[in-house]
């Protein structure tokens, strides 16, 4: 019987020469740099997914260490992943709540909190229904056509949102596209570390060149730093309690699906990019998100979900540890804790932030086309054709389907025709 944890080895290759396995670690400066990498990608969605449902940022950070923590040890510490704040909710909990999105605080914060709480009972449920049943149904709902879509879409929706944060704005563009040319040049131009580091290296060289134009050369707006000076170093996040409303949990709870659709989605472009089959891990995975949706949301936080970004952040710096997992984890703790770090973030420039998405988003839709070319999948095939092409519109264009309250979104309704255009035009092959 083999046990619940991995043997940890020491990672013996070049570092440019092949990616670090999972179960393989790094010297300890090197793995906490990495960690902290991992932190920074999450942070900008994870802090602005509450903010749009009306919660504490602060708070999400914090439940999104501990979560991730957790997700590493329900999974006996094989799946390599970062949880935070899922977007998922958004709509949903505007519906429940009568919250206007991006609006400040959530005035029926606990009812929208008790939805939560049942959406990661239903998420585990799930889960523990594929530990008994295996994984085999599926990866028949979700071979490699519609995986490989449905990883593409989770970049290609956010692409639209993420561009128009600059759009109108020239000089902002431009800071965008810097950011993008510094990411990149440190990803082509140099080796080891620095090269595994792009993104955040990356960022700080951004961030440097748009204080130097902005506050140093008086062109466009200046990076406000007197809230750094005010914040306190350490301070507990406000906690909430739910409060179990069967309408509101009705339309919350489904939102389930859709997390199983991007958990698997996820799991199999690490899968993919690692080449390791962590398929028998998924039902622990379900199980783990679940429990940790239910926990951040029985406290006052957003669902949980696993993040692209940090899938982003694996693709190009190809270590695989999740030793850097539980090390972002921590560190996203701390983070939680200290409302001074939280306003030295909080003056990063859209433009930047910006830059740093377009990367990170275009890295998930490269890993959606790579489980297709590693699976060799036959686009001569009409099937396989009008499966990939229908979903990859569908969730770039943001195609939302409603069932009364409930809102599918643009991923979820584009993961979902994905899966049932497979099923039926699989008739075909019976007939």
């Amino acid at each position: 019987m083999s046990s619940w944890f991995p043997k940890w080895k020491a990672y013996s290759g070049q570092i440019d020469h092949r990616p670090v396995a999972t179960n393989e670690y790094l010297p300890p400066v090197q793995s906490a740099v990495l960690g902290i990498q991992h932190a920074f990608a999450m942070f900008g969605a994870t802090v602005l997914a509450p903010l749009l449902m009306g919660f504490d940022p602060n708070l999400a950070i914090l439940m999104s260490g501990i979560c991730t923590i957790l997700f590493f040890l329900m999974t006996g510490g094989r799946v390599p992943s970062y949880l935070g704040s899922s977007f998922a909710f958004i709509g949903v909990v505007a519906a429940a709540t009568g919250h206007v999105t991006g609006s400040g605080a959530n005035a029926n914060l606990s009812v929208a909190l008790g939805g939560i709480v049942a959406c990661g009972v239903v998420y585990a449920a799930i889960g523990f229904l594929v530990m008994l049943t295996g994984t085999r149904w599926i990866e028949k709902l979700m071979p490699p056509v519609v995986t490989g879509a449905v990883v593409m879409i989770i970049g290609l929706n956010l692409a639209p949102v993420t561009v128009k944060a600059v759009a109108g704005h020239p000089f902002d563009m431009w800071m965008a596209l810097i950011t993008v040319l510094c990411m990149g040049t440190i990803a082509v131009f140099t080796r080891g570390l620095l090269q595994r580091l792009l993104l955040l290296i990356g960022l700080l060289m951004s961030y440097l060149i748009y204080a130097i134009v902005t506050n140093g050369l008086g062109l466009g707006k200046a990076i406000d730093f007197g809230q750094i000076a005010t914040a306190a170093w350490f301070g507990l996040p406000s906690f909430s309690a739910p409060t179990f409303q069967t309408n509101a949990m009705l339309i919350i709870a489904p939102v389930a699906l859709i997390l199983v659709a991007e958990n698997l989605g996820h799991i199999k472009a690490v899968g993919a990019m690692t080449g390791e089959n962590l398929t028998p891990h998924l039902g622990k995975a379900f199980v783990a998100d679940g429990i940790a949706t239910s926990l951040s949301g029985s406290v006052g936080a957003p669902g949980m979900t696993t993040y692209g970004e940090n899938i982003g952040v694996m693709a190009v710096t190809r270590v695989y540890s999740t030793i850097v997992f539980v090390i972002a984890g921590v560190f996203a703790m701390f983070l939680g804790l200290s409302p001074k770090f939280g306003a030295v973030i909080s003056t990063i420039p859209t433009a930047v932030l910006t830059g740093a998405s377009i990367v990170v988003f275009g890295l998930i839709t490269i890993a959606g086309a790579k489980i297709w070319i590693e699976n060799k999948v036959n686009f001569g095939n009409n099937k396989n054709l009008i499966v990939a092409a229908v979903t990859i519109i569908l969730g770039a264009g943001n195609f939302e389907l409603t069932f009364g309250s409930f809102n599918l979104g643009g991923i979820g309704t584009a993961t979902f025709a994905a899966i049932l255009l497979n099923l039926f035009f699989s008739l075909k092959d019976k007939s």
